[in-house]
């Protein structure tokens, strides 16, 4: 009975360890199948994307940044271009311990804190594959410092990149602009895939308003590279497309001849040809030097431009809001015989003052005396105050606003650069919204004489010039004339474009026209003394202008001798010539000028005379007063 027990008992663990063999042998096949299974999905299933991560191990894309467009004046002359010159830039996936690089690499490059905080700011920005511009700019000892400790240096190259350069430095920085480092603002605006590789982007004026013509698209190489990321070989390239070539309609001479024209003022000359809206002449002074942007311009260096009190860096001519004085009085005239408020035969006796019906205060006239008895032509001629505070009260805000406003008046020109402000057109509605008051009689006077709230850019006036020479064809304004692909391509001129145009007979832009021409030719005018009694060899047609910078009580007379230099008044002239085929319309403001006769319309002389001498319309012995 035991001897049955002992040999069932065996069985049992017999059948046990078969079970146990079995169940070992299946868990094995199972790792065998998922091993096997697990082979087959990297190997067949995922065979593409491994392959991928092998080939990117191998393999890298390298961008290839386009070269900048250039810009030249209507002449040709070249006014920004591109300049080969060696930066440092470092690739941050093969740099290793970051800040131990910089820390070498201060001991061989004057890197100042800005630059460094600049670099760590872009690496943050950029792909860890991508180049990233440290310094810029340097010199051939700096290059040799670094090639020596070149194996110190990993991720360090050395690039030969063309940069932006401006040949004529401060005399179209307000025009043409310049070029800086993208940061983070860029960015935003900027399509990041076409400006791998590149570190510069426009900031102001042409250089950023034409940014997608003159920076071109990006390019790209594959190369094949070592396990340190060394290249080995370039396996393929796809060449970029350079950026467009600009033609600007500046003449490069008259841009110097305005500015020499304004000193020692400052303030601003905007010379626009009629005929096409083609901007010939746009000065701001004083200006700046733009090369120092593009390297990175210092902290020290950009705060004393800041700081200056003369604001170098302020665009007066398009960013520059002022009252127009009296050179807005000829569009009043307009408005007052378009509306049949007035005739230009009717008459008055302009005194010393002018005052409303059931008012006590006097609106004064710029002449102390008067002016006595004017019509229209001479009111304009003399520029009687009187006169149009009467002709501003029988018009009436709203429909003396309209008139201003069919010049472009309180609106952009819509000029292709960067930093144009509208101005301001005052009416009843306008001062409403903004100030939530209601109108009073007395602002419509001022407003007739260009006071009170009207502001408006030397490029506004220049653009009112050239419809009035026009009279009243509107031409779009522009600083481009034509844009070029490519070195050996055709420049394509820039089709023109008319705003809607100012209406009005014939009759009575005659009597504006003569009235302009009076102003200057007269012996009464208010040019006459300046630039009109020198008997030019053509006829200028003309309005000058000053405008107040502080209000002066009821009781109390201007008197420059008396005040600081700072509240004299603008001096302002507007003009076009010649008078009966007019080939230049011209702006002028001197800041602070004190008297647009005496000031303003001499600078537009100056102006008017390099152009038509250029023309071969003036002879050079007629050129100067």
């Amino acid at each position: 009975m035991e001897r049955q027990d002992s040999y069932n008992e065996e069985g049992r663990d017999q059948s046990r360890f078969s079970i146990r063999v079995l169940v070992s042998i299946l868990v094995l096949l199972l790792l065998v199948l998922l091993l096997v299974g697990r082979m087959f999905t990297l190997q067949v299933g995922a065979h593409a994307h491994f392959t991928t991560l092998s080939e990117n191990n191998r393999l890298r894309i390298e961008p290839i940044p386009p070269t900048r467009g250039l810009i030249y004046d209507r002449n040709g002359i070249l006014l920004a271009e591109n300049r080969p010159a060696y930066q440092l830039e470092v690739t941050v996936e093969q740099a290793g311990d970051l800040e131990l690089l910089l820390e070498r690499l201060s001991g061989l490059v004057d890197l100042s804190p800005a630059e460094i905080d600049r670099f760590r700011a872009s690496v943050r920005q950029r792909r860890p594959f991508q180049p990233v511009l440290l310094k810029s700019g340097l010199d051939d000892e700096t290059v040799a410092r670094i090639a020596v400790a070149r194996h110190e240096l990993p991720g360090v190259e050395i690039e030969a990149r063309p940069v932006r350069h401006y040949p004529h430095g401060a005399d179209f920085a307000h025009v043409v602009g310049y070029v800086g480092r993208i940061n983070e603002q860029d960015l935003r605006r900027l399509d990041t895939r076409n400006y791998a590789g590149t570190s510069h982007t426009g900031k102001t004026g042409v250089e950023r308003h034409y940014e997608d013509v003159l920076h071109g698209t990006t390019g790209h190489k594959q190369v094949e590279v070592n396990a340190q990321g060394r290249v080995i070989r370039e396996l393929s390239v796809v060449p970029p497309v350079p950026g467009q070539d600009l033609f600007l309609s500046i003449d490069a001479g008259l841009q110097r001849a305005a500015r020499d024209a304004l000193a020692p003022h400052d303030g601003a000359v905007v010379a626009i040809d009629p005929a096409t809206g083609e901007v010939l002449a746009l000065v701001s002074k004083p200006g700046f030097d733009p090369n120092p942007f593009v390297h990175g311009i210092s902290h020290r260096d950009f705060s004393a431009l800041q700081s200056d009190p003369h604001k170098p860096l302020f665009n007066r001519a398009l960013s520059g809001q002022y009252p127009p004085g009296s050179t807005l009085k000829p569009i009043v005239a307009l408005a007052g015989l378009e509306e049949n408020v007035t005739t230009a035969e009717r008459r008055m006796f302009a005194t010393g003052y002018y005052q409303l019906p059931g008012y006590e205060r006097r609106y004064r006239d710029w002449r102390r005396g008067g002016h006595g008895w004017v019509d229209m032509n001479r009111a304009i001629a003399v520029s009687s105050d009187v006169y149009f505070y009467d002709l501003g009260h029988k018009l009436g805000i709203d429909r003396m606003a309209p008139m201003l406003g069919a010049f472009g008046i309180g609106s952009r020109v819509g000029i292709d650069a960067t930093g144009e402000r509208p101005g301001i057109l005052p009416s009843r509605e306008w001062k409403r919204s903004v100030q939530n008051l209601q109108w009073f009689p007395g602002e419509t006077l001022i407003t007739a004489i260009g006071q009170g709230y009207m502001l408006t850019t030397p490029l506004q006036l220049a653009d009112v010039t050239s419809t009035l020479a026009n009279r009243g064809q509107r031409v779009q304004t522009r600083l481009v004339r034509a844009i070029r692909d490519g070195a050996d391509g055709e420049p394509l001129a820039k089709p023109l474009r008319y705003p809607d145009p100012v209406i009005a007979s014939d009759a009575h832009w005659d009597v504006i026209h003569q009235a302009l021409i009076d102003a200057v030719h007269a012996r009464h005018g208010t040019a006459w003394g300046s630039i009109g009694s020198t008997a030019p060899a053509y006829r200028i047609a003309g309005k000058t202008g000053t405008a107040q910078v502080f209000s002066l009580a009821p009781d109390q007379e201007y008197d420059e001798s008396e005040l600081d230099r700072r509240l004299w008044d603008h001096a302002l002239f507007i003009g076009y010539a010649p008078a009966d085929a007019p080939e230049i319309a011209v702006a002028v403001l001197a800041e602070h000028g004190g008297s647009g006769g005496r000031v303003a319309a001499p600078i537009a002389r100056r102006v008017m005379d390099a152009y038509l001498t250029s023309l071969g319309l003036l002879a050079e012995t007629e050129e100067q007063p």
